[in-house]
């Protein structure tokens, strides 16, 4: 696919990849951080790299999108568990 896309094309393709994988990154500190709150560990989380333009982070592979919520919820959870 990327051979077939001219330069602008490829530097656009190139941009959305690279902000993907940064979406990626910044999940797995977000959920690594609500998960340590909650006093949970998953040792196998990880950047999945970019997919298609968009960030998977590999919990068995979800949308950054799902890990995102998936970390408000914990956070929100283990305020509530440890302030009552």
């Amino acid at each position: 696919m990327l051979h077939d896309l001219d330069r602008a094309e490829r530097i656009r393709y190139e941009r959305l990849q690279d902000a993907a994988y940064q979406a990626g990154e910044e999940a797995v500190v977000k959920l690594r951080a609500a998960l340590a709150l909650a006093g949970l560990v998953l040792p196998s989380l990880s950047n999945d790299g970019p997919v298609g333009c968009r960030g998977l982070v590999r919990l068995g592979g979800c949308s950054t999108d799902v890990a995102n919520r998936l970390a408000e919820i914990v956070a929100a959870g283990a305020d509530v568990l440890q302030n009552g």
